[in-house]
């Protein structure tokens, strides 16, 4: 099982860091989702199935879905696509292959194993919701009422359309 860690902590760092350095934000994307899943691996081998599971459903589902969306709803038109098509070949889907095929033949490893490691101790969802609404509740009601309000802020300057002609107040 350490082995099986430690592989999947290489695969996680290896892909951020191929995730930093590309220029197309796709390849980035495809490399950050390779990395949430070997984060997801991690924590399995270390014996949190249940965080494991929110890992892959919150962060290489959700998240991964609204970054996706974002991308295409920065498409800026005829020249973006054709620049699109130029960046989208079957070889940049080597990188991630291999290390999502390195990932699945751990899982496929650790599952086929029936022991648990002696100093691992299954967390299921009632630890974890102990130690998120227990002491902690204030801070992420805080946190939550920032990410909000910073959220609105935001938005109103951002979609707030310019046009020529219209009056615009002068600063004091």
């Amino acid at each position: 099982m350490p082995s099986l860690f430690y592989m999947a902590a290489v695969i996680a760092v290896f892909s951020t860091l191929m995730m930093l350095t590309r220029l197309n934000a796709v390849h980035a994307l495809l490399y950050l989702i390779v990395s949430l899943l070997a984060v997801a691996v991690v924590f399995y081998s270390l014996g949190a199935p249940f965080i494991a599971a929110l890992e892959i459903i919150i962060y290489a589902g959700a998240i991964m879905v609204l970054f996706v969306f974002v991308v295409m709803l920065l498409n800026l038109g005829g020249r973006a696509t054709e620049l699109e098509r130029s960046w989208v070949r079957p070889r940049m889907y080597v990188g991630p292959a291999i290390l999502a095929a390195l990932l699945l033949a751990e899982m496929v490893i650790m599952l086929s194993q029936t022991h648990v490691a002696a100093h691992s101790i299954a967390v299921g969802p009632k630890e974890v919701g102990t130690a998120l609404y227990g002491p902690y509740l204030s801070d992420r009601c805080g946190t939550g009422l920032h990410a909000v309000t910073g959220s609105f802020s935001g938005r109103l300057p951002l979609g707030r359309r310019q046009t020529r002609g219209a009056f615009r107040r002068k600063p004091c």
